[in-house]
């Protein structure tokens, strides 16, 4: 699959089935968030920001992976951050979809004025940090055993991209 194949268009409801479908794959991994089950479309929907959310499409028009953003805080003071998650079909990785899908993230938060985009990832997740490295993203800190996983303690790599564009 070439990248020349895939386009990043925004999320809308007609792809809630593959996009909760993949993220659930990613949660049953193990080492791509704390949940446990993927939410309802109607949770998803609720919880992210309509504006920066996106799939990346094969041009057979399967969804290959998605990325979404949530507000950190209502408090003024946090307006320009936002919090992010990227989940990729195991069969599309290796293939840039993900890199794709934060390229579009980082173009509609900074249009939109937001100057940090965050997120926790667990340190074992060599391939997410990787592609949020050339993505821009440096770890600001580790939350030692911030949460139990599956019965076991787990830290949690805050990583984060401050805009150059917005100042």
């Amino acid at each position: 699959m070439s990248q020349a194949a895939i386009t990043v268009v925004p999320m809308t409801a007609d792809h809630a089935r593959p996009v909760l479908v993949i993220y659930q794959t990613g949660i049953d991994e193990g080492n791509a968030t704390f949940e446990t089950e993927a939410p309802t479309w109607q949770a998803f929907d609720t919880a992210r920001l309509p504006e920066h959310r996106y799939v990346a499409l094969h041009e057979d028009g399967r969804v290959l992976g998605w990325v979404a953003a949530s507000r950190v805080s209502d408090r003024c003071a946090y307006a320009g951050v936002v919090e992010h998650s990227v989940y990729v079909h195991p069969e599309a990785r290796g293939r840039g979809v993900a890199g794709r899908l934060l390229g579009a993230l980082i173009l509609s938060t900074e249009a939109a004025g937001i100057w940090t985009i965050q997120s926790g990832v667990f340190p074992e997740n060599a391939a997410s940090l990787a592609v949020h490295a050339r993505a821009g993203f440096r770890a600001v800190g580790t939350r030692e055993r911030i949460g139990r996983h599956h019965g076991t303690w787990r830290d949690v790599l805050l990583i984060e991209r401050r805009s150059p564009a917005v100042v």
